[in-house]
Formats: structure tokens, sequence, C-alpha cells
């Protein structure tokens, strides 16, 4: 980590923060570096269950790429694997969180795009705004498994903002809630998360994405394929022992 990228664990779950709230949380070369080693970080430690994503401040979460950055990198794609991307340049296989503070444009819609879960502000803005800056957006196919093609066409199209209400509308966002409940709605849902045994929460995590790639017969054979370690370890055996003891159920992941 660095002073762009902190690092808090509350309870088991990691809270990473790009901290350049004058800077709108824009991405340079600290955040940039910070967020991979971030999520290694979380990735590699076994006592952390799921990770909430966030920015320093309440007027953005990030605002995409520093803008005095990109003008040193004009007229050429980003090098392959250059942002922390989940699922392309990072592999994170726990739930992961975004909670969205305030604006999330361009590289900032991407964060929250990359996470498995999105909680935003009541002023939260969101959007794709590469075509009216001239770059591209090579990272945004993912969301036709998200999002209904005309909406996904429009966003692409006119760069426009659309507003808290309006991504929860078109199913981008999970929650939005006053900005004063942004962190503790998030850390809610990731302790939900991190209560349930982990095997069934990652292998549940990767079945929802082979869905998106697969057609039906594939999907399924892969879930059962996924979830075949799920059944066969200890805790296939602790739950149903602890509901019938009337206890909370003490997972080992394994």
């Amino acid at each position: 980590m660095n002073d762009s990228v902190l690092f808090e664990v509350k309870g088991r779950t990691a809270v990473i923060t790009i901290h350049r709230p004058e800077q709108r949380n824009a991405i340079n070369e600290d955040v940039r570096t910070g967020l991979f080693a971030a999520f290694e970080r979380f990735e590699s430690d076994d006592n952390l269950l799921c990770a909430v994503l966030t920015g320093a401040g309440d007027k953005a979460f990030c605002a995409g790429m520093d803008l005095k950055m990109m003008s040193g990198m004009a007229n050429q794609p980003l090098p392959p694997g250059y942002l922390p991307i989940i699922g392309q340049s990072l592999r994170v296989t726990k739930p992961t969180i975004c909670a969205v503070n305030g604006v999330a444009t361009a590289g900032g819609w991407l964060f929250a795009q990359m996470c498995d879960l999105c909680v935003a502000s009541e002023h939260a803005r969101f959007g794709i705004t590469e075509a009216k800056v001239g770059r591209g957006m090579p990272w945004a196919p993912p969301l036709i498994h998200m999002l209904p093609q005309r909406f996904f066409m429009e966003l692409m199209l006119t760069g426009e903002m659309i507003d808290a209400r309006r991504a929860m509308e078109i199913g981008f966002v999970n929650h939005v809630v006053p900005q004063d409940e942004l962190l503790p709605t998030a850390l809610t849902l990731a302790e939900k998360i991190a209560a349930n045994a982990p095997l069934t929460v990652r292998a549940a995590r990767e079945v929802v994405y082979l869905s998106t790639e697969m057609g039906r017969t594939a999907a399924l054979r892969a879930a059962e394929h996924a979830f075949d370690r799920v059944y066969r370890s200890k805790d296939a055996i602790e739950g149903p022992t602890a509901f019938k003891e009337k206890r909370p159920p003490q997972w080992q992941g394994t």
C-alpha cells in the first residue's frame, strides 16, 4: 500500500480506499500500484472473506484516469494488464463490494463494474465518459451481461452521466442509501457474506461468472463441478449439525 490507497481490516472484511480526495480520487501511478497490492493482500489473507472498495471524501469515488498522467500516454492504448481489473489483471476469488460515494466515471465506472456488488450514496453519479475525451473503453464488454443492450448502447454512445437511482433501475447498483449510511451498509452486506460457508460463497461467485460465459447445459455441468468440493467438505457437515444443535456454525473453509 501507499498514501494513495489505504487498507483497513474490519472484522473479516478488508476496506480498500482510494485516497486522493483533492484530485477526485483519480487514478495515477500510486493508485494503480496501490490497488494491485491491496487486492493481492486481500486475496492472500485467509482471514479476510470479503472486501469493500471505496473512495475518500464524499465528492468522488473515482473520476477515472488522472488526465495529467494521460496526457503523456496520448495516441496509444494502455498496455495490457496496466490497470488493476479483477478477472483480467487481478485474480480475486472472494467477494468484493464497491461503495460509491460520489462521481464514478470512466475508470471509476470500471472499478464499480469489476466488483461483485455495488452500493451507492444517494448523490452518486455514474458515467462511461470516454467518448467525450476521445479515449476508449475496451473493458466495457462484460456490461452486456449486467445491463439491457439499449441502456448499454446509450451509455457508451452519449457519454452522459446517470444518477444512483437510475443506475439501480437498470441493474448496475444493488442499493442506494444516504451518504452517512454508505460504508455501514457495505460493511453489513460484507458481514452477511462473511458469515456464510466460505467454500459455498466462493463456488457460488464462480458459478455466477461461469454462467455468463456458457450456455445452459454447459453452465449446469460447470456448477456441478464447482460445488462438488463444497458437498464433500467438513463445512457441509458442520452447517446442518449447527442448525440441529441451534448454534452458530463454526466454518473451517475445508
